[in-house]
């Protein structure tokens, strides 16, 4: 999701404005930084791997540059030093940037640890990991897309991301005559088709998935796995896919979930506490 967040979402979810407008400041920290263009990698050449079950960013017949990204790191915590932010992540954006400062090659290797590499221990890890996929995104956006226009779908089906390998955050119904469901990544943005009934997480196909629907929450609903106990945040429509599936728009749903003792095993990138000190 980018762009304005609408008002009416806030004033009826108000719990979510603190990181909504986190989420807006960082949003126009990153618009004010130019953002380096990607060329998708040649996708024929990593076509054995797609097959195989390879996520594009770990493919090494096709490597995708990520080199822009480190730099525009550093510049959005430049950027983001500069925004009135709750204190306790103002002192975290502070620290990120300071560390960036002293290393030049910490931004490469941030990049590095946000797609799996465990040698890094960044300060504050769930805002370093918050404001590096968010910029990280931005840099892959034509990449993803390329990526999507050219995979087919019936020949991916798991239950990971295809582009960075992230289990999803979230999942879709989509379609108005052949209904199907997609799976969506809460750190690239990609989205993939998905079996209807099978649970992305423990891979259990039980021929249904148990759905809880919330009121008041048109178009939303938890549907869980009673094999794992876990559950996936689902939008059933089309239209409010920026909206709907931007995940930190549905956390008080997450809160619901873990009420009636399901788990989160989907990948997010909104650890509340540590984003906002609370």
């Amino acid at each position: 999701m980018s762009g304005p967040i609408p008002e009416s979402w806030l004033v009826v979810h108000p719990y979510l404005r603190p990181i909504g407008e986190l989420w807006t400041c960082v949003d126009r920290a990153l618009s004010k930084v130019p953002v380096p263009a990607v060329a998708p990698p040649p996708l024929e050449a990593y076509r054995p791997e797609f097959e195989d079950g390879v996520p594009l960013l770990a493919s090494a017949r096709a490597p995708v540059e990520l080199a822009p990204a480190g730099p525009l790191i550093a510049a959005l915590l430049r950027t983001l030093e500069t925004e009135a932010l709750h204190p306790t992540v103002a002192a975290d954006v502070s620290a990120l940037s300071g560390a960036l400062r002293r290393d030049p090659e910490l931004s490469g290797r941030m990049v590095a640890w946000l797609l799996g590499d465990d040698s890094l221990e960044p300060p504050s890890p769930g805002l370093a990991r918050f404001l590096g996929w968010m910029a990280l995104a931005r840099v892959l956006r034509s990449v993803v897309e390329a990526f999507g226009q050219w995979r087919d779908e019936d020949r991916w089906q798991r239950r990971y991301c295809p582009t960075c390998g992230s289990l999803p955050a979230m999942a879709q119904i989509a379609g108005v005559e052949a209904r199907h469901r997609l799976l969506s990544c809460g750190c690239c943005g990609s989205r993939w088709r998905y079996r209807r009934t099978q649970c992305p997480f423990c891979e259990n196909d039980a021929h249904r998935l148990s759905g809880i629907r919330v009121e008041g929450e048109a178009g939303l609903r938890i549907d869980h796995c009673e094999a794992c106990q876990g559950y996936l945040k689902t939008y059933e429509g089309m239209g409010q896919e920026p909206l709907l599936l931007a995940d930190w728009t549905s956390l008080h749903l997450d809160l619901l979930a873990h009420r009636r003792g399901l788990k989160r095993e989907a990948t997010s990138l909104y650890d509340v506490e540590s984003l906002l000190g609370r």
